[in-house]
């Protein structure tokens, strides 16, 4: 039994004629005929009783024909249902970043996507050190905010945000209240570190070497945000992170201050090469916008495209 069968049938019925119906449906009344009869055997069962005025449809026909207007109609929802994914209207959309993301223009993006696309569900998942490609190309989310430097191996990007750095420090240390210190500044200071990122990443966040060839005073290591601001906060090394932690990560026994010499971070909107998601191309589509529009005036210092 095919949909087209019970189409026919359908129509069938509402026209009582098998003259008629074939002219609506475009087929030639002895294919309809045939088709009828086919549908009837397979079924086992008299649909219409033929006569000279045209078809009147038995009891039965009566069931079935109820029956395949059901049928037809949901198959009609099953089609809408595949149609607004390919449209981009449902589903599950994973964005992946890593601490304070992009900054307010994580939480913006995700918010303004799900107003343009009420069916679709956004799912944050966060990640240490900069974890979040490789979880784009392991399929662990479809789309995310990278820091650099990073292995953007197999990932198409764009850039979308630039934040200046500060330094993380326990709100009594010396440097607590200054308005902008140097990173020569903080060079006795043991600096946290994580064996949790490639070394690269590791050197470029540690500022290592330093503008006068130095090298950083290692502190200890951690496996995440949480982690890195607890050791902060107790004296026993110092942090550098980007300015938007300041207003994501604030507590009261720790002072985040502008580093005035060390070159922003950098934020990638990032995707699996060849990916024909219509909720990612979405998605990039209002971070796009989003980026190029001006920063509002509550997001001043927050850092731009």
């Amino acid at each position: 039994m095919e949909l087209r069968q019970l189409h026919y049938l359908t129509v069938i019925a509402e026209e009582g004629n098998l003259g008629r119906a074939a002219r609506r449906l475009f087929v030639s009344q002895p294919a309809l005929s045939y088709a009828l009869k086919s549908l009837e055997t397979e079924l086992g069962v008299r649909l219409f009783d033929r006569h000279a005025g045209g078809v009147t449809a038995t009891a039965a026909g009566r069931e079935v024909t109820a029956e395949a207007v059901l049928t037809l109609r949901q198959s009609a929802r099953v089609t809408e249902a595949a149609r607004r994914h390919v449209r981009g209207e449902a589903g599950e959309l994973r964005v992946g970043f890593e601490a304070s993301g992009a900054g307010e223009l994580t939480t913006r993006a995700r918010a303004e996507f799900a107003r343009l696309h009420p069916g679709v569900r956004v799912v944050p998942k966060r990640y240490d050190w900069g974890q979040e490609a490789e979880a784009v190309r392991d399929g662990g989310v479809d789309v995310a905010f990278v820091w650099l430097p990073n292995d953007l191996t197999g990932l198409h990007t764009e850039p979308v945000h630039t934040e200046p750095r500060v330094v993380g420090l326990p709100s009594g240390h010396a440097l607590a209240s200054r308005a902008g210190v140097s990173v020569l500044e903080v060079g006795d200071e043991p600096l946290l570190w994580t064996r949790r990122a490639p070394r690269e990443w590791v050197d470029w966040w540690a500022v290592n070497p330093r503008p006068d060839g130095s090298s950083p005073v290692w502190g200890p290591t951690n496996d995440n945000v949480e982690e890195m601001l607890e050791q902060v906060a107790e004296g026993a090394a110092i942090c550098f992170a980007p300015l938007s932690m300041t207003r994501y990560y604030a507590r009261p026994d720790l002072t985040w201050v502008p580093l005035t010499d060390v070159e922003p971070l950098r934020v990638v909107l990032a995707w699996a090469q060849g990916t024909d998601d219509p909720l990612v191309r979405g998605f990039a589509r209002v971070v796009r916008e989003l980026a190029a529009a001006p920063v509002p005036a509550g997001e001043a210092g927050t850092g731009g495209t």
